[in-house]
């Protein structure tokens, strides 16, 4: 009776399960065939302002509203996004009723911002579900778990794979010349060590260039295991965690490595990449941090300067104190996030939830990725798309492989094996000749990536940090300068002087925000 009574029970719930499933299904309409009035989608697209790379007209942009647009009764738009200028050309857009209908964003913290503005509205799952089941298939878990704020459902969320090209190249000839390896540089300590070597030889200095916007410089100084509470306080890329041991020890690394003149004495005024870059050109400095891809000019531009350099990849462990563990900040589980405008009809959202279900098809991917097989590429014997570099035709890609299209639902190249997706990342970050330095980084993030550590996430609105934002970020390149360029024995005053300026500025209430909304509980460790 018992057993009858439980299959009994078993068979309800499944009855419920398909009940349910088709009144869900019965809620929307089925566009499959296309809408009955023209609809028109904006979605966005960063502007790098590649040479003779038409953004929002393109053979790609144009092929999207054949294969996609044209079958669904859809014009496709493509807005221009500043990729340096991001958050003031949403804002500008927003203001005067110009945004595109998906808002942006690679951080919490800045869409939590858009979120606290209003000008997005409440999603609903099942029917992202129904009308993107590949997208959903890819993200909605991720989604589930991250896209709530306030009981409210506002974001979605590309796929994240588990890479990164981020990474440090040094001058391995200068290493070489100092009587070092690579795998000598242990530690911190003894990478200083050959600094000075390199001074001594008058070889160069270390490039370094202005910490500014996007603060991941402290996480090398942590102690570990992590504290979850002070993590979830002091972990914020978009403002300096300028009061904790951790910035203490960098800011006293930097500040003594100014002053033995193993540092480059002119850091502050590189405040962007290609300046740090022009420096390491140059032959002045040996070291130099950027996301190393396939079609990089430094190792070319530098070796137009000095034809005999070589390059190696410095791992985190070289520039780590040696009580301490190579850390660095982890990314979140996902990529973009990614809000829908609050001006975008019931039809403009749906157009967009097939859009991002078209551009997750594998076969559509393949080509925002790789292009048009037999001329962008070839695929050998694995399945690997290999490039042609040679490809000059209407269908060649951006310079970043079409990502700022198809970051809308993956971050990184989309295949089907771990091993294929090794192999493209190689294919991707490796300049020609020097097929080794991409090795070394996925070697290296292999290495430590039990030290990689997403910052924690608020599930609340933080006033106080959007409120303090901009100020602090000003604040801070004043403070720490003056930090690393004060004489060793000033350091201990500069710094507790800064820490009190910078806490009285705004900090100690983002502080004060974060503990209160730790206690109540509102965050993701």
């Amino acid at each position: 009776m018992m057993k009858r009574s439980l299959v009994s029970l078993m068979l309800s719930l499944v009855l419920c399960v398909h009940l349910f499933a088709a009144g869900s299904a019965e809620a929307y309409t089925d566009h499959s065939a296309g809408f009955p009035e023209r609809v028109t989608i904006k979605i966005p697209v960063y502007d790098r302002a590649f040479d003779g790379w038409n953004v929002t007209d393109n053979y790609y942009t144009q092929w999207a509203q054949r294969e996609f647009g044209d079958k669904y009764n859809v014009d496709v738009s493509y807005v221009a996004i500043g990729r340096s200028t991001e958050v003031a050309d949403y804002q500008q857009m927003l203001a005067s009723h110009t945004a595109p209908h998906i808002i942006m964003h690679y951080d919490m913290p800045q869409a939590l911002a858009y979120y606290s503005e209003d000008v997005m509205q409440e999603l609903d799952w099942e029917e992202i579900a129904f009308y993107a089941p590949t997208f959903w298939k890819n993200s909605g878990v991720t989604t589930e778990d991250y896209g709530t704020v306030e009981g409210k459902k506002m974001f979605v969320f590309a796929e994240r794979p588990l890479a990164d090209n981020w990474t440090h190249i040094i001058r391995l000839d200068w290493v070489e010349a100092a009587g070092y390896a690579i795998e000598d540089l242990t530690s911190l300590e003894v990478y200083n060590e050959m600094l000075l070597k390199w001074k001594e030889l008058g070889l160069g200095v270390q490039g370094h260039r202005l910490q500014q916007n996007n603060f991941t410089y402290s996480y090398l100084y942590r102690d570990w295991p992590i504290d979850e509470v002070q993590h979830t306080l002091y972990s914020e890329l978009g403002v300096a965690d300028f009061t904790t041991e951790a910035t203490k020890g960098y800011l006293k690394n930097l500040n003594y490595q100014y002053n033995q003149g193993i540092l480059d004495q002119e850091f502050y005024l590189r405040d962007d990449e290609t300046k740090e870059k022009a420096e390491f050109v140059a032959g002045r400095t040996g070291l130099v941090s950027t996301y190393l891809t396939g079609n990089t000019d430094i190792i070319t531009s530098t070796l137009a300067n000095n034809p005999d350099a070589k390059f190696a990849i410095l791992p985190d462990r070289a520039r780590t104190p040696a009580d301490k563990y190579p850390q660095s900040r982890g990314y979140w589980p996902f990529g973009m996030i990614m809000g829908v405008n609050y001006e975008a009809s019931d039809m403009e959202r749906i157009a967009l939830w097939m859009y991002l279900d078209w551009l997750s098809q594998p076969e559509n991917l393949m080509k925002w990725q790789n292009g048009i097989e037999g001329e962008n590429y070839t695929l050998d014997d694995t399945g690997l798309a290999v490039k042609n570099p040679d490809y000059s035709g209407e269908a060649v890609l951006s310079a970043n492989s079409n990502k700022d299209y198809w970051c809308l639902v993956v971050e990184g190249m989309r295949y089907e094996s771990a091993e294929l997706f090794e192999k493209a990342n190689l294919q991707a970050w490796s300049p020609p000749g020097y097929e080794y330095l991409a090795e070394d980084i996925i070697k290296c993030y292999k290495e430590y990536l039990e030290y990689r550590v997403p910052d924690a996430m608020f599930t609340v609105v933080l006033e106080k940090l959007p409120e303090y934002k901009a100020d602090l970020n000003e604040l801070w390149k004043e403070l720490y300068v003056k930090c690393a360029i004060a004489s060793e024995g000033e350091f201990e005053a500069a710094y507790e002087a800064a820490c009190r300026t910078y806490l009285d500025a705004g900090y100690q209430a983002i502080l004060d925000e974060k503990q209160a909304a730790v206690e109540a509980g509102n965050y993701i460790p």
